[in-house]
């Protein structure tokens, strides 16, 4: 039995054990391993047989030769080699080393995302038993698993912007940024509202023609010479379409603008804009599934043969340097370049070419490193928290809050506000897991040709439109994150549509600062050892002020834990409190306070500048 984690692993560690959050990380459990048939000492046992450039990661009992992974996969992908038995092997600076079982399951754990979570970096070190027969054929099931939810997340994630797109993206910018479109449609007027949205549509309009003109007067010219902006329809809808999806994978850019842009495509839509206009701004998002559909002809569907190859498990993984030399980050990388290549020569035809493999490949990785990046600290956040289940860190660092003390909204004793916080961090992990697809669907809610009621909500007039596609989602999630804890502390309203959450744009943008709050105390937790060490009177003063390194871990720890989800940082009584929404707005809350606690200095001291990654509070 692997021995339990200490206090200090735990608080120093990058690495997330995913098996007491995740039930779907079962998935992932390793195999024993046999070091496999002797090896001819006519040829070098440590590289591959067949390119002979990288190093040995796979055995072929049958053939009884050693290849790395890209090329065993091309070898035996079909006829009888299909069915030959196999040995991974984990590779090392020092050789091929089977590693044990455990510390291939925590390897794994602290690189990659559950297959739930989307299709993340792929074991490259998987195990096998000593006949091999077993592993296959799990091995097998987990592969076709995965390459199953590959082929269904690829329905929504957004293919990468092409080096042409852009440059119309920029273009994009430059005209909303001089728009002020909210500022003269989104008014209480006696003028008419429909004649605002067309006058403003046809000056956006205007202003991008121009910048077209003034950036490439090729294209200005065949843009002018249609009389009508209806006449070029199908380019305006691609440069809002580009904007969109650039959005999507970049929640932190566009802040300023992006608020027009979906404001100007929904009023586009409106039937009697629509009808004046003779064209609309709405195209849907261009992902890798209906990109790859678009390349594939009727009698050839090729390109879409690549979701049941198992090479693109490779080449669509996140290689991490956590926890790995440079020498083998480098193999990594070469493994992953050699399997876009080979996907991109042996899935390209006449419609789709090899840069087109090679650029649904990079999408993919990205939606992957997105899903990594973003979910992570949520995770570690969840193993600090089983920490004040120690009942010599509850005496100490008691997580309980009283109504009307320190700005609580709540009363919660240590254990039901461990309970609370569980629960809310379990229920932002998952919905980080599922943040491209929820982005995909609020689109259907947010562009539908349905009217919306300008309303002024207590922060302004806003648009309150219906999202029940979003709606039903967040049940879905809320039902799994309910499924995962023992008992439900709280509210389970989900505000979308009113005047908490006006519409799917603001619950958007609500739920991609999850991140923004979380990183920065992740990061601060884990360089305060590097601080402490760098530097003695640092220590010192850490060792006086909290008593040690590990005091002033659990002193920010329960500072967060208690008071991020206290149920306050609401403009009124009726607001915030313990619904779904109120957790994520009593958070901000407590970013905001930030400034005013005695370790904001240690916060500082890590290179800290702030929770939106521009300045300090």
């Amino acid at each position: 039995m692997e021995p339990k984690r200490t206090l200090k692993e735990i608080l120093n560690s990058e690495y997330v054990d995913e098996d007491s959050n995740e039930a779907s990380s079962d998935d992932n459990d390793g195999l024993g391993v046999s070091e496999g048939p002797q090896q001819d000492e006519s040829v070098d046992p440590s590289m591959c047989i067949e390119c002979k450039d990288m190093s040995t990661e796979m055995i072929c009992q049958d053939c009884q030769e050693h290849f790395c992974v890209v090329c065993f996969e091309m070898i035996h992908r079909n006829g009888r080699r299909k069915g030959h038995e196999y040995i991974k092997l984990s590779n090392d600076s020092t050789g091929n080393t089977p590693e044990s079982e455990k510390q291939e399951q925590k390897l794994q754990d602290s690189q990659n995302v559950d297959p739930a979570g989307g299709v993340a970096d792929l074991k490259e070190t998987e195990m096998t038993n000593v006949d091999g027969s077993a592993f296959t054929k799990e091995a097998s099931m987990l592969d076709q698993k995965m390459l199953a939810m590959l082929a269904k997340h690829a329905h929504y994630i957004p293919m990468r912007l092409t080096p042409e797109e852009r440059h119309l993206l920029r273009l994009l910018e430059a005209a909303l940024h001089v728009s002020e479109y909210t500022d003269r449609v989104d008014i209480l007027s006696y003028k008419s509202k429909a004649k605002r949205i067309v006058e403003q549509l046809k000056e956006m309009c205007s202003v991008l023609c121009g910048l077209v003109i003034a950036s490439n007067l090729k294209t200005g010219q065949r843009l002018l010479e249609m009389k009508n902006f209806s006449d070029n329809a199908s380019w305006f809808q691609d440069i809002f379409e580009i904007g969109r999806r650039y959005k999507v994978m970049n929640p932190e850019k566009m802040r300023d603008s992006y608020g027009k842009l979906c404001y100007m495509v929904m009023d586009s839509r409106l039937p009697q804009i629509e009808e004046h206009m003779e064209f609309h701004l709405f195209k849907p998002i261009k992902t890798v599934s209906s990109f790859l559909e678009s390349k594939s002809q009727d009698e050839d569907r090729k390109p879409l043969g690549i979701f049941e190859d198992k090479l693109i498990l490779y080449a669509t993984s996140q290689i991490s340097p956590v926890g790995r030399s440079r020498a083998e980050i480098n193999r990594l990388i070469r493994q992953k370049e050699s399997a876009i290549e080979r996907l991109a020569s042996k899935y390209s035809n006449s419609c789709c070419s090899k840069e087109d493999i090679r650029q649904a490949l990079y999408s993919i990785g990205d939606y992957n490193a997105y899903i990594n990046l973003n979910r992570r600290p949520v995770m570690r956040m969840l193993e600090r928290l089983e920490l004040f289940q120690d009942p010599a860190i509850e005496s100490k660092y008691s997580l309980g809050i009283q109504y009307g003390r320190n700005g609580a909204r709540l009363t919660h004793d240590h254990k039901r506000q461990i309970s609370y916080v569980h629960q809310s961090l379990t229920l932002w992990s998952i919905i980080m897991r599922e943040m491209i697809h929820l982005w995909y669907i609020a689109d259907q809610d947010l562009f539908s040709p349905t009217e919306y009621r300008l309303t002024s909500t207590g922060q302004g007039l806003n648009r309150i439109k219906a999202c029940p596609v979003l709606y039903r989602e967040m049940h879905k999630i809320l039902n799994e994150s309910r499924s995962k804890c023992d008992t439900w502390v709280g509210s389970s309203v989900v505000h979308l549509g009113d005047d908490a959450v006006p519409n799917a744009l603001f619950f958007l943008d609500k739920y991609t600062q999850i991140p923004s709050i979380l990183i920065p105390f992740d990061q601060t937790l884990m360089k305060i050892d590097c601080l402490a060490e760098n530097d003695s009177q640092i220590e010192t003063y850490i060792n006086e002020k909290y008593g040690s390194v590990e005091d002033l871990k659990l002193t920010i720890l329960q500072d967060a834990f208690a008071h991020m989800f206290d149920g306050s940082g609401a403009d009124n009584f009726y607001m915030s409190g313990s619904c779904i929404d109120g957790r994520l707005t009593s958070a901000w809350n407590h970013t905001n306070m930030i400034s005013k606690k005695d370790y904001y200095n240690i916060f500082l001291m890590t290179g800290f500048i702030g929770f939106n990654g521009t300045e300090g509070f």
